[in-house]
């Protein structure tokens, strides 16, 4: 079959929907990181620790945190599962350009990581993402297990550090001056000029990477494989099928997900940097998933309902191009937070901060929705697109298809 014949499945609008809702989340947790000095230190910055800051810090850790990550890699193995079948169809070699799509994807990140955002999740999305190439066989039934043991080993051994801290006898307990000195260290080279700003970021990495290497990554690769089976049942598109699967996902994420997250939230908000945290954080890891996965469900449900139609056009165009925006997203808190531009990191509240989330994620949704308009990929897609191809695809729309 030549190319140009070749059957295309129809586009699902709900599913770049659901993956613009996922950058939302993204961004508020993101944001935390640039705009405090104290983020991860098991320490809450004295400068905003009243009522109204703690409440939003415990909001943001209870619904947010752990959780839109997760549904961003459940979707990238959905992706991964309907790319491979369409290679599969076409015939074509579906290896050599995953690996390219790997490196380029791998590159694109490690540049992120140094010049805009040392929590970067793309350099892991390629690694684990070659994991997944090579457990594409796997049958469904092994996915699913695999998936249920990586979350389990990784929320495991977290609870076991917990323990190990609590039979040492030791607390576990951050010494407050050591961690405002480090906050202030931390300060002084974000809100420097651009050189400081690369120096520190570079710092920041190894101890990002530990966190990436034992917690992220392998709740990401389970999420893919997730998202792998689901793309093989062809969830999203044959939802009418799945909705007690839908009903059940909304029941065990709220019943179950919902306050082992808010028991994280109340221990990182009020009693952070200890034994209790790590032990909080464990549980939350074992349950995070199913959260998430209300999340989808809840979202989907939307999408079907009255308002839904209009929900999809103003989300999907900034799911379409996810990783402009996630990109976007990292170089709008730099210029703010740090010193490539206004400096702000530690003089802004809690509530400020999620309030410039909203704005700048609404302001997204306009240029996405302004930008698919005219271009066929956003402009990260379209470089990465031509690294996978080894083409340059095209920039523009032609003149019949632009709005």
């Amino acid at each position: 079959m030549t190319a140009s014949a070749r059957v295309v499945p129809p586009r699902i609008e709900q599913l770049d929907a659901l993956r613009g809702f996922a950058l939302f989340g993204i961004l508020v947790v993101n944001l935390g990181v640039f705009a405090s000095p104290y983020y991860g230190l098991g320490l809450p910055d004295p400068g905003y620790d009243g009522g109204l800051d703690r409440a939003v810090r415990l909001l943001v850790a209870c619904l947010f945190e752990m959780k839109f990550y997760l549904l961003f890699s459940f979707l990238f193995g959905y992706s991964f599962s309907l790319q491979l079948d369409s290679a599969q169809r076409a015939g074509e070699a579906f290896v050599p350009r995953m690996l390219r799509r790997s490196l380029g994807l791998w590159l694109i990140g490690l540049a992120h990581a140094v010049l805009l955002f040392h929590g970067d999740i793309l350099g892991t999305y390629a690694a684990m993402g070659l994991a997944l190439l090579a457990m594409r066989a796997l049958s469904e039934r092994a996915a699913l297990r695999c998936a249920l043991a990586l979350i389990v080993a990784t929320a495991a051994s977290w609870a076991g550090l917990a323990l190990l801290i609590r039979l040492s006898g030791e607390t576990g307990a951050v010494d407050a001056r050591s961690a405002a000195a480090e906050a202030q260290a931390t300060l002084a080279g974000f809100t420097g000029p651009p050189s400081a700003v690369v120096a520190q970021r570079i710092s920041e990495l190894a101890s990002t990477g530990i966190v990436l290497a034992f917690m992220q990554a392998p709740c990401a690769l389970a999420m893919f494989l997730l998202g792998r089976v689901a793309g093989r049942r062809e969830v999203f598109a044959r939802l009418d099928r799945y909705r007690p699967l839908l009903r059940r996902l909304r029941r065990w994420g709220f019943g179950i997900g919902l306050p082992a997250a808010a028991f994280y939230a109340g221990v990182s908000t009020f009693e952070p940097g200890g034994a209790l945290e790590l032990a909080a954080l464990a549980l939350s890891l074992l349950t995070a998933p199913l959260l998430t996965g209300a999340y989808a469900a809840l979202a989907m449900s939307g999408f079907a309902g009255r308002a839904g139609p209009r929900l999809v056009r103003w989300l999907a165009p900034a799911g379409r191009m996810a990783l402009s925006n996630y990109l976007l997203q990292s170089a709008a808190a730099a210029l703010v937070f740090t010193g490539y531009g206004l400096g702000l990191m530690g003089r802004v509240s809690p509530l400020a901060v999620l309030a410039f989330a909203v704005l700048l994620f609404g302001a997204q949704l306009r240029l996405s929705a302004w930008w698919m308009q005219r271009h066929g990929h956003g402009p990260m897609e379209w470089l990465l697109r031509a690294i996978t191809l080894g083409t340059w695809p095209r920039w523009r729309k032609p003149a019949r298809d632009a709005a």
